[in-house]
């Protein structure tokens, strides 16, 4: 890794931050560890300390890395921080952070909408409905299972996706269906024996739901979907003001 000129530095920080990130998660630096010395990193990496800095910024901001004084740079957490206003795309969000998104088909069919499938997507009980299982990667790691049932007027957008591909919601937006996420729920569940298998966890393991019923831009109903996330590898937040909130309190 070589320093750039000023105009490619955001990506060349983004790089290096990258590799630190991946060499915590690898078990390199552990929590509470504290990482090599700024000029050591920026004589490691071929690079000016301003790119240390920018790095070390980066990781700081998601919660990886907390700075201490006469100490250094300390390693605070292993977990990814993903906002609720970057549900719409995880692949997006993954890439904004740089990092390698990747998604897998594992199996597609049709079936009858279930009356919870139904009720969600605006559907007569048992209408058809596409149902897909895929495994989500981040920098070629499994962190997620995406189960998702298309509406009817989809299903023939989404059966012509490739069975590998990082972005759905690009691939739809292409196809001339954008989508709105209008609610989401989130709590934890134990893994099914399909969740231990695909994601190499234990049966009954904990995981992180994420519950999520998405809308075209005029309000027809797209997909009824939830995502399964490995524990200590993404978190949540909500950001909030005196004027406005990324999610609004609702009445049950």
């Amino acid at each position: 890794m070589t320093d750039a000129p000023r105009a490619s530095i955001t990506t060349l920080y983004q790089q290096l931050a990258a590799d630190l990130r991946r060499r915590i998660v690898d078990g390199e630096f552990a929590v509470g560890s504290t990482l090599p010395a700024e000029h050591r990193l920026a004589e490691h990496y071929g690079v000016a300390r301003e790119t240390v800095r920018n790095a070390l910024a980066s990781l700081e901001r998601r919660g990886t890395l907390v700075p201490r004084q006469g100490k250094g740079w300390i390693v605070q957490s292993t977990l990814q921080t993903q906002g609720f206003h970057e549900l719409r795309s995880f692949a997006q969000w993954a890439e904004s952070r740089g990092m390698t998104p990747g998604g897998r088909v594992i199996t597609q069919g049709h079936g009858q909408a279930s009356v919870q499938e139904a009720r969600t997507l605006d559907l007569a009980p048992g209408t058809d409905v596409l149902r897909v299982i895929r495994l989500r990667t981040l920098d070629g790691r499994p962190v997620m299972l995406e189960r998702s049932s298309y509406a009817p007027w989809v299903i023939p957008t989404v059966e012509s996706l490739p069975a590998e591909l990082p972005s759905v919601v690009r691939a739809m937006e292409q196809a001339g269906i954008t989508m709105v996420f209008g609610r989401h729920r989130i709590d934890a569940v134990s893994a099914s024996s399909e969740d231990a298998r695909l994601l190499g966890v234990r049966r009954s393991s904990g995981l992180l739901r994420v519950q999520r019923e998405t809308f075209a831009k005029d309000g027809r109903a797209i997909e009824h979907g939830e995502d399964r996330y490995l524990p200590g590898t993404v978190t949540f937040e909500v950001d909030s003001s005196a004027g406005s909130a990324a999610v609004r309190r609702t009445m049950s």
